[in-house]
């Protein structure tokens, strides 16, 4: 009991609410987020460590599912209604219902199955990486490369089907038919004047799409046991660490922040009548 009223009065447990919150955020200013109630360790380099692993997959995810998805997007409406048009909408439907979880472990019982079959390790179904090697080596991408896909399925899906809706608004509109009668040529029509317009929503969803990956990962982690942020969260959530979760909850907070920033401004690039405005 001792003990406990120790750190009770050490944490300012024992103050009113509204004082604690303002110790809180004394710590997170100078003491880089604080330190856990359960363990007495400084949070920040916990929260570094798995902020970057949690990073790497999120970063992977988004650049594959945005590339395919918009390639796939543009394609399918230039061709719409057309047998590859219905396949990706099929598979975009697939990837809508198909829930993250469940792809995950689909995904870890087909490649120990391949490892057990014909005993070719192609990719790890959990841990980040082996003891001896780096952040970025092919080692990593192996034991990451599950969750990657995980991850960009359902975003692939959410990207294709909007910029193929996207694509589909902006070529039925009068200055493309306009930019048509004058000539210019259909590669130039729909580079220069389709898709830089069709971006515009996407930008929207992609910065939504962020918080989503985040939340995500909790679940994806979580499944393949990787050392990352949603793993932390988890972690930290069940043994009521309510330091560690704030601490978890600010970073995550911030980060969707300056990526909404970062999409106000990608409109003024795509489009310039917003920065006139």
């Amino acid at each position: 009991m001792q003990t406990y009223n120790h750190l009770e009065h050490k944490y300012h447990l024992d103050r009113a609410i509204p004082v604690r919150y303002v110790y809180w955020w004394k710590d997170v200013f100078e003491h880089k987020l604080g330190r856990s109630l359960v363990t007495s360790q400084p949070l920040w380099p916990d929260i570094k460590r798995t902020f970057g692993h949690t990073g790497q997959v999120i970063l992977l995810s988004e650049t594959i599912a945005l590339l395919l998805g918009v390639a796939v997007g543009i394609y399918s409406a230039i061709r719409q209604y057309s047998v590859f048009d219905y396949t990706m909408t099929t598979v975009s439907f697939l990837g809508f219902a198909i829930p993250a979880f469940w792809l995950a472990l689909l995904l870890q019982i087909l490649f120990v199955d391949i490892y057990l079959k014909f005993n070719v390790r192609i990719f790890y179904t959990s841990g980040l990486n082996n003891v001896g090697h780096s952040t970025w080596s092919v080692d990593r991408l192996q034991h990451i490369a599950l969750p990657v896909m995980t991850l960009a399925v359902v975003s692939f899906a959410v990207y294709s089907r909007f910029m193929r809706t996207s694509m589909l608004d902006v070529i039925n509109s009068d200055y493309i038919r306009t930019a048509r009668a004058k000539g210019v040529p259909e590669v130039k029509v729909i580079g220069r004047h389709v898709v830089r317009n069709a971006l515009i929503p996407l930008v929207t969803i992609a910065t939504l799409t962020l918080a989503a990956q985040l939340g995500g990962a909790i679940v994806t982690e979580t499944v393949f046991s990787l050392d990352g942020i949603g793993f932390y969260y988890i972690q930290k959530l069940g043994q009521l660490d309510l330091y560690a979760v704030m601490a978890y909850l600010l970073v995550t907070s911030v980060i969707i922040v300056v990526a909404n920033l970062v999409a106000d401004l990608l409109y003024g690039y795509l489009d310039p009548r917003i920065r006139l405005n």
